[in-house]
């Protein structure tokens, strides 16, 4: 951990989440997650470690495990990504990452699971930049699908946002992405040619990132393994006390638990089926994650 890393330098909401640690632990906690956010694109791996250390001391924190997700996505832990992100939306009841577990899906190769994530209930409370990113999703899904047609429809309701910007860039490389895979080169061609040099390099350079795929099925064991080591690692340096409110009981993530127990065990099951498909890959734009 590089000694200029400070807790004042995470997110003011992100410190506000972490008031129910112990002063040293959140210390400890947020110097990690402040390395998380700082590394996801760079070095993804590292960035990963940086947030498992953070859950390990603060398991029952949403913006901890919602670190553990966003790098698990980022290194294509699949399975291990949906597990945390559901367990964040268990603890603070936000589907904002809703398209990344859409993503999920397809690298777990059920598009039909991501097209069902697109119709929920849940889709429903996306801002416009959610569900642009849920649109990008959809359309790589229908072509996995073979729908491609659909897929291109799907690009057809983006929200005003999707039109601009390097979000609106990532809209047009998948349209033109579909247009290839439908063989329409030319008019694939076209639309690529009318994106800013800057933004297409900048869409394309993020795609071109090599994504790492694991065998989850050896770890399906260990997916749950995080909120377990805050008590292991009791007494060790900035661990969690016994005393830290963190340990009250489980009753906000307990709620629902049961409405994602099957789709856990799904993952378990299938988390070595990745196949490395190439994903539409959300923005990893989440602030100070």
């Amino acid at each position: 951990m590089p000694d200029e890393v400070e807790f004042s330098q995470l997110d003011r909401a992100a410190r506000g989440r972490l008031r129910t640690l112990s002063k040293e632990t959140a210390e400890i906690v947020g110097r990690h997650l402040v390395m998380a956010g700082r590394l996801i694109d760079s070095d993804p791996e590292l960035a990963y470690e940086h947030a498992q250390a953070a859950v390990r001391r603060a398991g029952r924190v949403d913006v901890a495990r919602e670190a553990a997700g966003l790098t698990a996505y980022a290194t294509g832990r699949y399975a291990e990504a949906l597990r945390e992100l559901r367990t964040v939306r268990r603890l603070n009841g936000s589907s904002e990452h809703l398209p990344i577990m859409a993503d999920c899906e397809r690298g777990l190769g059920r598009p039909e699971r991501a097209l069902a994530l697109a119709v929920s209930d849940e889709a429903a409370t996306l801002d416009d930049v959610g569900r642009t990113e849920l649109a990008i999703v959809v359309s790589g899904a229908r072509v996995d699908l073979g729908e491609l047609d659909a897929a291109l429809a799907a690009l057809d309701q983006v929200p005003s946002v999707g039109t601009r910007g390097e979000l609106g860039a990532r809209v047009l490389q998948a349209r033109a992405s579909v247009l290839e895979v439908a063989g329409r080169t030319d008019e694939a061609a076209e639309i690529l040619a009318g994106i800013d040099a800057s933004l297409l390099a900048a869409v394309l350079g993020a795609e071109d990132d090599d994504v790492v795929v694991y065998d989850l099925t050896e770890e399906a064991d260990e997916l749950d393994a995080p909120v377990d080591e805050e008590a292991a690692s009791a007494g060790a340096d900035g661990s969690v006390s016994g005393q830290d409110s963190d340990d009250r009981p489980d009753t906000v993530q307990d709620a629902s638990a049961d409405d994602d127990a099957t789709d856990d065990a799904t993952d378990d099951a299938t988390g070595g089926a990745t196949n490395g498909a190439e994903l539409a890959a959300p923005s990893s734009d989440e602030g100070d994650r």
